[in-house]
């Protein structure tokens, strides 16, 4: 019983072999093994069973019906046949084979002869089996293993490959690690879930494919904003590829594996954010970039302090030039070497923190800007003549004092360039 639980996932041809003739007690066995398929299956409304092939072996009368696969059929036809003038019992027996298996055929073969079957040394030998039995046998192999004959797998109308029947074999070794042969509902639930997992998996691998089609391997640098557009095209063609797929459980049971999908995609787009950025020769150079940009900025502040008396904050300026200077030889030597790994990470970190917080502050100061002249514009328009003429005065009042500024940076700056020089003149 087992193996007929398993059959309606695993092969897709059944051979159920049979010594002399069919019995009714072959049918009824029959009908109790693919029951329990059955009953796992019933709320898929589809055959739980493919391809179901009758093996008479040692088969005695030829003379009814021939050797093979013709005279098989002929044979089932007439053994499976429904009629009026039958118990209803054996009446319910064949309409149960019928609805459980999509084809249904036979093979005659006859017996292997007596030497196969009295010789208790019997060890394979070509010579001592009948010949008939060899010409059938040489007939039988192709016709089952002929490639018209071998369907592609289904469950639930669904073609499975194989990473789908991987996931449906994870399913079912859950449920039969237990001593106790598991419910049908149980083996229900379990290729439900597989089902939905085969569907994810295969979203996820059509949105692998096309990403790495646009920036995997060995693609050019592509803009973030082309990049997140295109993640979301193809996270959309995924998750309709997933609701197209047939599944079993009904909508709410597929909608964590729907999650489930998103989530994995959004992981993959991260990985592929950050294939994409090690690709940009300026995203690379980003942390030294930053380190020196510090530098130079601690250089001329410390200058500018020690020049006008502040020697604490000069020599806290240079303090944090010479702490930078030490983690860019740190990260260069981490670089080089591809030692000390996870330190270069905390480097990177930071060094990213710094340039992202520096690219905000340019965002404000653009918006800031932008904003400027459509506030000029509406003041012009909305306020009294002479509200006008007092934000004119503040406005002048304002640049005045922007100038007084900027002469005052100015001259610090000269003064600490005349300083610099001075310092430098003696040593020549």
């Amino acid at each position: 019983m087992d193996y007929f639980l398993t059959l309606p996932r695993c092969p897709i041809i059944k051979v159920y072999n049979l010594s002399q003739n069919v019995q009714e007690d072959d049918l009824q066995h029959l009908q109790l093994f693919t029951e329990y398929g059955r009953l796992a299956m019933e709320e898929t409304f589809l055959k739980p069973f493919q391809s179901l092939i009758f093996l008479v072996r040692d088969w005695s009368f030829p003379y009814e019906f021939s050797y093979g696969a013709d005279g098989g059929a002929k044979f089932l036809e007439k053994r499976l046949k429904v009629s009026g003038n039958q118990h209803e019992e054996l009446q319910n027996v064949r309409k149960h084979i019928h609805s459980c298996f999509t084809n249904i055929s036979c093979f005659l073969l006859p017996h292997p002869g007596l030497k196969v079957a009295t010789n208790p040394n019997f060890d394979g030998k070509l010579k001592e089996i009948d010949d008939e039995f060899i010409k059938n046998l040489k007939i039988l192999i192709p016709w089952l293993l002929s490639p018209e004959r071998l369907d592609i797998k289904e469950i639930n109308g669904n073609k499975i490959t194989c990473r789908g029947l991987l996931e449906y074999f994870k399913a079912y070794i859950k449920i039969y690690q237990g001593e106790e042969l598991p419910h049908p509902k149980s083996m229900l639930q379990a290729t439900a879930e597989a089902n939905n997992l085969a569907a994810v998996a295969t979203a996820k691998d059509t949105y692998n494919k096309k990403m790495e089609e646009v920036c995997g391997g060995d693609k050019p640098f592509l803009a973030p904003n082309d990049l997140q557009s295109k993640h979301l095209q193809l996270k959309e063609e995924s998750v309709k590829l997933f609701r197209g797929v047939k599944k079993m459980g009904g909508e709410e049971f597929s909608r964590r594996y729907l999650q489930q999908l998103e989530s994995e995609i959004d992981e993959l787009y991260i990985q592929y954010i950050k294939h994409n950025d090690s690709k940009n020769i300026f995203h690379a150079a980003r942390t030294p970039a930053t380190l020196f940009v510090v530098i130079f900025i601690t250089y001329v502040i410390a200058g500018v302090t020690g020049f006008i008396g502040l020697d604490i904050i000069a020599s806290l300026c240079n303090m944090i030039m010479g702490l930078t200077l030490i983690t860019l030889c740190t990260w260069a030597y981490i670089r080089y070497s591809g030692e000390y790994r996870e330190l270069g990470a905390v480097i990177d970190q930071v060094a990213a923190a710094l340039w992202d917080q520096e690219a905000q502050m340019r965002r404000y100061t653009s918006f800031t800007v932008q904003q400027q002249p459509t506030d000029t514009c509406v003041t012009k328009l909305s306020l009294h003549p002479s509200q006008s003429l007092l934000n004119n005065r503040k406005r002048r009042k304002f640049n005045l004092k922007t100038c007084r500024c900027m002469t005052v940076c100015q001259l610090t700056i000269k003064a600490f360039v005349s300083m610099q020089t001075c310092k430098v003149l003696p040593l020549e």
